[in-house]
């Protein structure tokens, strides 16, 4: 996997930071290292506070639909029965990297509702758990996986309808504790 450099990345920040302000919504960006996985993004930011997310991009079988998956990074997504909720009984599967760069523009490693800006991205639909609302203060990436971008979760949702995303609240299985 690719890592943007420093100019890369900063783009990456600017546009979002003029969609926010004109938006009026405050946020705050730290830089870390890249991640690629959520124990990844654990090992480097420590006890940030916040609900920390995994964002997932799936598909239907024929590559048709597409789906931004928004949850809690501890949540479980069960493909089959998620497809069953949007109408696809045989399931929903990952989108590959080439419909993850067309649609939202980000590379593997670095989805995020934030992708969402992006014109490309408007037939995309997206699956929020409805649990994120609950927290104070949630954390993605902001078009690259080497920052984190903070902001409330209702910004976060203003965010992603201002942008004319479709967005459905569902619900996301606890992992079982053994």
């Amino acid at each position: 996997m690719t890592v943007m450099n420093e100019v890369e990345r900063k783009a990456c920040e600017d546009r979002i930071a003029i969609v926010l302000d004109e938006l009026a919504i405050e946020f705050t960006i730290d830089h870390h290292t890249a991640v690629f996985t959520v124990e990844e993004a654990k090992a480097v930011r420590g006890e940030w506070a916040g609900a920390h997310l995994k964002n997932l991009f799936l598909c239907d079988r024929k590559k048709e639909r597409f789906w931004l998956i928004v949850a809690l990074e501890h949540k479980v997504v069960r493909l089959r029965e998620l497809g069953n909720a949007v109408g696809e009984p045989r399931g929903l599967r990952f989108a590959n990297v080439d419909h993850l760069q067309e649609m939202l523009g980000v590379q593997a490693g670095a989805v995020t509702p934030f992708a969402l800006m992006n014109e490309s991205a408007e037939d995309v639909n997206v699956l929020l758990d409805q649990d994120i609302l609950q927290y104070d203060q949630v954390n993605a990436h902001p078009l690259h996986n080497m920052a984190t971008l903070r902001l409330t979760s209702n910004d976060l949702l203003r965010f992603m309808e201002a942008q004319g995303a479709t967005v459905t609240q569902v619900h996301f299985a606890e992992p079982a504790h053994d």
